[in-house]
């Protein structure tokens, strides 16, 4: 399963006040590992940043001035995403800011299912608990220092590690308890996931052992003499 862990900063809290996207963020999960695949994007939002905006991310007018605009990098955007399960904190905040803007470039909006909110599980798994990115990394753990400030791309990656251990740790598939799963790991199970057995491989490994290191081990067998624990195992 492909997965898309997303995230936005922007200028403000409302697109429909005038707010826009000035940075995108995301990295690529297959199978809930991540394979080194990412979107990074500044982008102009053609607009001044608020005070207030640029204490939470540090991207002012002057960086963002020669950044492409959302609709130039918005066909990238849509290709990199394509029909994965986005990952997000608050799910439904980026979802309305990216729609916006797609919306604004005529380009296809994204659905909003296709959004997985992972503050609604923290939430759900943690109930009166604090659920912020950075008291999830307190938690479970994960070392956040570099994040001084937002951005986009970082926090997308400490939000996959996060994710990760909300939905069970670094194996969140390997549940040998698992019913409806006929083959686990490799090997067979019964619809309970009991009596799991390995598969004997097709085709059998190559041995480790050098000729040589096969034959030093025969001759300090030999020296044991015939009542050496090795030799009822030969």
């Amino acid at each position: 399963m492909r997965e898309i862990v997303l995230d936005t900063e922007t200028t403000g809290f409302e697109p429909e006040e005038g707010h826009r996207i000035v940075e995108i963020g995301a990295v690529e999960l297959f199978n809930h590992l991540p394979t080194g695949q990412y979107f990074h994007q500044y982008i102009n939002p053609e607009r001044t940043v608020p005070k207030e905006a640029f204490q939470v991310h540090g991207l002012g007018d002057d960086f963002l001035a020669d950044k492409p605009v959302f609709a130039a990098i918005a066909d990238a955007f849509l290709e990199f995403v394509g029909g994965a399960r986005l990952v997000i904190h608050n799910a439904a905040f980026d979802m309305r800011f990216l729609n916006a803007e797609l919306r604004w470039c005529a380009r296809p909006l994204l659905p909003e299912n296709q959004a997985f909110d992972t503050l609604t599980l923290a939430r759900r798994k943690f109930p009166g608990s604090p659920a912020s990115l950075d008291a999830l990394c307190r938690r479970f753990g994960i070392d956040n220092s570099a994040r001084e400030k937002h951005g986009a791309l970082l926090d997308s990656e400490i939000l996959a590690e996060v994710y990760l251990e909300l939905i069970g740790g670094r194996q969140p598939d390997f549940a040998l308890g698992a019913a409806g799963q006929p083959e686990v790991g490799g090997g067979r199970a019964d619809a309970a996931g009991q009596g799991w057995r390995p598969r004997p491989r097709p085709v059998p490994l190559p041995p480790r052992l050098t000729g040589e290191e096969a034959t030093a081990h025969a001759e300090f067998v030999a020296g044991l003499g015939e009542d050496a624990l090795w030799k009822k195992f030969s």
